[in-house]
């Protein structure tokens, strides 16, 4: 009888172990990967060999399906990755108060079942995706506080359940949807049903809540929405009733201009017409004579200015300029065109897709990969192995700030020049298909963190190469630290960011600094125009973001994952520092952390690199710690020549001699 109660617990117990399927699992794992900076570590747990994700942070799930995923306030920096929309049962997707970046990815529009939508206080750009209609089951969308452009989308109409709607303080420019439609009773008898976009909020329910406030909106409120308050409108370029607008200097009017009465409409409202009699005869009373002396003296005076502006040019060379012109394809899209008059990328070396195509295989060999970049490994013909970077924006999200940061970000990366930083060969810029690729030496060795961390293929490293390592990383930051002007940090220095070489020679390579581009384009977006022609000083853009402190800090914990073996962060054990801090203050106890795997270790070595972590993750911004200081007592201290490990060697076969 007990047997079959067990065998029945059993059973039970089986039926009720649920699986979340792998879809959604891979989709919150593609959303992690899109996180770039996590500074509360709030995403530690999500650990694709967690197959359950119903117990990470921020995930709560119902009847085997992820149905909310809710990170608000944690300071996440990143990209909102399409993949979520492959979650198909989410009802919340709640970012609230982070620092996303990027466009809102259209593909949210296939979440049917989604009801709150919260992507409020973050950074997003670009426009309200159209898809946004196909959320029929939302009840409250907020997307206040970023800096959205373009139109309100006529499909935020169509959304009969929606109650909340929250567009305050973005970009947002045109009219409202709806807004020129007046007669709310002929639509709901459907005269109006061959246009439906025209009614825009007009054919859905009423909202209970929305707010529009500050941003560029212009023209009526729709008649559907005069209900709401006031102060939902306020802060936009309307004049209506007893609505606070924005300056008319903001809107593009001018001051003056605004309170004078409106032109007559016509061809010929740009001139005067009493004017333009008088100036033709007051020219064509003068003589022939005067006018060529005129006509003359004009081309010479034109010429010495443009000879004199030549040779200032030359004696105090003016910096380039950046020539930025929007012009219309032929399909009618706004299309960028970017005339450089710049000696920016004159040294670095252009190539185009077809050649890289080859090189790269079709573009099939893939090393690596985010939800901003794929990473591809190619052969030049005759020449070097390559790592080649492509961008995934897509053409219609790319603007005219892009373009600029993208090609301050490759003359940035080509002035580097260092036996321990990767090179970058050249770049590739195409329009057809829409390409931004960086092209880098490749290491062969591939990465140290696939070393450390024992992945197949790769071979443990030693003691001794363990300490050249070191020393190489160090002076590599050294040089970008202190060596070089203006200096340059890594965005991301970890394991991954060191390549190694056929000699296990390390490199720093900055793979992630294309999300320094994002970054300060988005920072600088407002002071470029995407219409007409602008130029544009190199000097002005906004400088990349130079954290030596957290440079310094990070190969503290780098030098930490190299002794131990162990990553910087770990399920069972958490912070690799946190973990390491006593120690760390504890010189006898310090040989307890050097990585298992390691048959021999030098103490005094071992000594020196301790002092070396604790200045770097003790540091503080007024503390005078450079890495040239470090970098110096790892040179004199560290013995890379191997030599400790041959004596402990020859001790080894000598004790195995005796013994035998």
């Amino acid at each position: 009888m007990k047997q079959l109660i067990l065998l029945f617990g059993v059973l039970f117990f089986a039926a009720t172990i649920h699986a979340v399927p792998p879809t959604e699992v891979r989709a919150l794992m593609v959303f992690k990967e899109g996180i770039f900076d996590d500074p509360l570590m709030v995403l530690s747990n999500w650990n694709a060999l967690d197959s359950d994700p119903c117990n990470w942070v921020g995930v709560s799930c119902l009847n085997d399906h992820v149905i909310k995923i809710n990170i608000s306030g944690c300071s996440l920096k990143g990209f909102i990755a399409e993949e979520v929309s492959q979650i198909t049962f989410l009802r919340e997707l709640m970012l609230h108060d982070n620092n996303l970046i990027g466009p809102i990815p259209k593909e949210i529009g296939l979440l049917k079942h989604l009801k709150i939508l919260d992507l409020g206080k973050n950074q997003l750009s670009g426009p309200i995706p159209h898809e946004i209609g196909g959320l029929i089951s939302v009840l409250k969308i907020n997307l206040q506080a970023n800096g959205l452009t373009g139109k309100l989308p006529s499909e935020l109409g169509s959304l009969k359940n929606l109650q909340e709607l929250r567009v305050d303080r973005n970009k947002l420019q045109g009219t409202f949807p709806g807004a020129n439609f007046t007669d709310l009773a002929s639509a709901m008898r459907g005269m109006y049903a061959s246009n439906t976009n025209a009614l825009g909020f007009c054919r859905a329910s009423p909202l209970k809540f929305a707010d529009f406030s500050f941003n560029y909106l212009v023209g009526n409120i729709p008649k559907c929405l005069e209900y709401l308050p006031r102060a939902s409108f306020q802060g936009n370029c309307i004049n209506y009733k007893d609505i606070t607008p924005r300056a008319p200097e903001q809107c593009g009017i001018s001051p003056s201009a605004s309170n004078k009465p409106p032109k007559p409409t016509g061809l010929d409202t740009a001139h005067h017409p009493t004017e333009d009699k008088r100036k033709p005869e007051s020219s064509s009373s003068k003589p022939a004579w005067i006018l060529a002396i005129e006509v003359v003296t004009g081309v010479i005076v034109g010429s010495v200015f443009l000879a004199g502006l030549l040779m200032a040019t030359k004696k105090w060379k003016v910096k380039p300029m950046i020539i930025v012109q929007w012009k219309k394809s032929r399909t009618n899209k706004d299309g960028l065109e970017i005339l450089i008059d710049t000696d920016l990328l004159k040294d670095v070396t252009r190539y185009s897709r077809p050649e890289l195509e080859v090189a790269c295989e079709d573009f099939s060999n893939i090393i690596g990969s985010s939800s901003d970049s794929i990473v591809y490994k190619g052969n030049m013909k005759g020449g070097p192995e390559i790592a080649v970077i492509s961008l995934n924006n897509q053409e219609e999200h790319w603007t005219s700030h892009l373009e600029l940061y993208f090609e301050k970000e490759v003359a940035d990366l080509a002035r580097l020049n260092h036996e321990n930083i990767g090179k970058l060969m050249g770049y590739c810029i195409e329009g057809v298909p829409f390409t931004r690729m960086l092209v880098f030496e490749y290491a062969s060795n591939g990465t140290l963190s696939e070393h450390l961390h024992y992945e197949e293929g790769c071979q443990p490293l030693s003691w001794t190469r363990r300490m050249m390592i070191i020393v190489g990383i160090s002076k590599g930051l050294k040089y970008l630290h202190t060596e070089i002007e203006p200096p340059f940090t890594i965005y991301e220095l970890n394991s991954s960011a060191v390549y190694l070489t056929e000699d296990f020679s390390p490199k720093l390579v900055d793979f992630e600094s294309w999300k320094t581009i994002l970054t300060r384009s988005e920072n600088n977006s407002s002071t470029i125009s995407n219409e007409g022609a602008v130029c544009v000083q190199p000097s002005s853009l906004q400088a990349r973001h130079l954290d030596i402190h957290g440079n310094i800090y990070s190969f503290g914990v780098l030098l930490l994952e190299i002794v131990t073996g162990r990553p910087p962060i770990c399920k069972d054990k958490g912070f690799l520092v946190d973990w390491a801090k006593d120690y760390l203050e504890d010189p006898e106890k310090m040989a307890s952390v050097v990585d298992p795997a390691l048959k021999h270790f030098r103490v005094e070595d071992l000594e020196a690199i301790r002092e070396v972590v604790r200045s770097c993750i003790h540091a503080r911004p007024r503390d005078k710690v450079s890495m040239q200081d470090l970098c110096a007592t790892l040179e004199s201290k560290l013995d890379t020549t191997g030599s400790s490990e041959l004596k402990a060697s020859s001790l080894a076969w000598a004790e195995l001699a005796l013994s035998s």
